[in-house]
């Protein structure tokens, strides 16, 4: 049975939405958490364990520093509170991708809380507060092969990878937030994306999202104005900027219609669905009662030296919002210009590409519109489109060289995306280049001229506007690859103008 879902204006002017955003962050050290086996990604299966992460019996946890430290930076970051006292405790459940049955982590006491992050949605500034910030252990990972949809109900068989269990994984834990109204996913996408950069700024993690080492859980509810709040779902292991803002909007229209029609939202994990945009139904939501937290037997509480703190956050690097007033003033971008920069998630692009030598306005240009337009319509991400920065302004050095024009160099663009090598190789290939020999055009030039006698009159007579005509008769013949301002100089050269 298809449900018919409501259009989303007529959602947000009857519910009201609170969201919350629980984002992992594979952490990058050299090291587990608890043991010696690297952690870089890849590799074959089960080859980057031992007897510590694999919770075998006699085997003893150590706790990685390099790992504290890094989380210490990033609750500076968010502007939190660190604690000066913590330890961790056991979180107990069972999954197959969790070889102890438990988890290491942190329960009631974490490492830094009560902060918050700052993110700017259209022009405006919401501050979205920080509840906690903690340090615990990744898992394992489970394959389930022989279905259709590589989830466990139809599947034949599951294979386990225990390469990541272990790795250092740090849980940034938003509070509730109200409030935002028809703007909810946009806020939950703003957030995840001021996050990462706040991420890859410090040094931290790589923030891959496709490999998971940054994962999203969207909670979302919907209330009634001046009700309580509503049941919320969790929506799991959303991988990609753009999905997290799908996944809300996709939760409140579903709950809408649930509640439209008298139902009730039943608190659960949801799996989104990166083809269709759809949430199902995962498993019914535990509590922290159900996971019996204890603490950590086998594990010294940390105590962080106040003074070591503070040399950390004296070494912090210059954050994002303050990189991109920087950047800003050195670009000469309006407020709104500079928000069409951040929304379209290229102030990194642009950056790199002026450093690769083109101006920031061609940059602009082209990351803002022909890029842009190519990742909307593949869906995917402005940084995954198939184009570097050092691309870019390749491309952009061979129109300001005049070996392309503008036509041109969208032509070349379009091989660059389809991956088939450097601009002046595609130019090249393609035999593209800028023709602006005076003696290979004047035959063009000529013929033009011929076949549009009332023109030429028109030019002879002083209407040198006419030459436009002219001009467009040549890039045609020459298949737009004409020098345009050497054409009409030999067009009015021929015509006595």
């Amino acid at each position: 049975m298809t449900t018919t879902l409501p259009a989303y204006d007529e959602v947000v002017a009857r519910y009201e939405p609170v969201i919350g955003l629980e984002t992992h962050v594979e952490l990058g050290t050299n090291t587990k958490m608890w043991c010696g086996c690297p952690t870089d990604f890849g590799g074959e299966p089960n080859t980057r364990v031992c007897p510590v992460c694999l919770g075998l019996p006699g085997s003893l946890p150590v706790a990685n520093k390099a790992a504290i430290e890094a989380t210490i930076r990033i609750g500076l970051a968010l502007n939190c509170s660190i604690a000066q006292w913590c330890r961790f405790a056991r979180k107990n459940y069972f999954y197959p991708d969790m070889p102890k049955n438990f988890q290491i982590s942190q329960y009631d006491e974490p490492l830094c809380f009560e902060g918050y992050l700052d993110v700017e949605v259209n022009g405006e500034t919401v501050r979205i507060g920080i509840e906690r910030v903690h340090l615990e252990e990744d898992t394992g990972k489970t394959l389930h092969v022989g279905g259709a949809t590589g989830r466990i109900h139809g599947a034949t068989e599951s294979l386990v990878d225990y390469n990541r269990a272990g790795i250092p994984l740090v849980e940034i834990v938003t509070k509730p937030i109200p409030g935002t109204g028809a703007l909810a996913p946009e806020v939950a996408r703003a957030y995840v994306t001021e996050l990462r950069d706040v991420l890859r700024s410090l040094g931290v993690s790589d923030v891959r999202m496709e490999e998971g080492s940054l994962r999203c859980d969207v909670n979302t509810s919907l209330n009634l104005p001046g009700a309580e709040w509503g049941t919320r779902t969790e929506t799991k292991n959303v991988n990609s900027l753009r999905s997290v803002e799908r996944a809300v909007r996709s939760e409140m229209l579903r709950q809408a219609s649930v509640l439209d029609a008298g139902g009730r939202i039943t608190q659960e994990t949801r799996h989104f669905h990166e083809d269709t945009g759809d949430t199902t139904p995962g498993r019914s939501k535990e509590t922290a009662t159900d996971y019996r937290y204890f603490p950590e037997p086998d594990l010294v509480p940390i105590a962080p030296d106040p003074a070591w703190v503070a040399e950390l956050k004296a070494a912090l690097p210059e954050l994002p919002r303050l990189h991109r007033r920087r950047l800003q003033e050195a670009w000469g971008l309006s407020d709104l210009d500079m928000q069409s920069v951040l929304n379209a998630g290229a102030v990194e692009l642009i950056e790199a590409t002026v450093a690769a030598g083109a101006t920031p306005a061609a940059a602009r240009k082209w990351w803002l519109g022909e890029l842009s337009r190519r990742a909307n319509e593949t869906g995917v991400e402005l940084a995954d489109v198939g184009a570097t920065p050092a691309q870019v302004a390749e491309l952009q050095g061979l129109v300001d060289a005049g070996k392309l024009n503008d036509k041109l160099a969208r032509t070349v663009l379009e091989g660059v995306v389809a991956g088939e090598g450097t601009p002046t190789e595609i130019m090249t290939n393609r035999n593209l280049e800028v023709v602006s020999d005076t003696g290979a055009l004047t035959a063009a030039v000529d013929e033009a001229i011929a076949a549009n006698p009332g023109i030429a009159d028109k030019i002879r007579s002083g209407k040198v506007a006419a030459a436009g005509a002219l001009v467009g008769a040549v890039m045609k013949t020459t298949r737009g690859q004409a020098d345009a301002k050497t054409v009409r100089e030999l067009i009015l050269a021929r015509l006595g103008a």
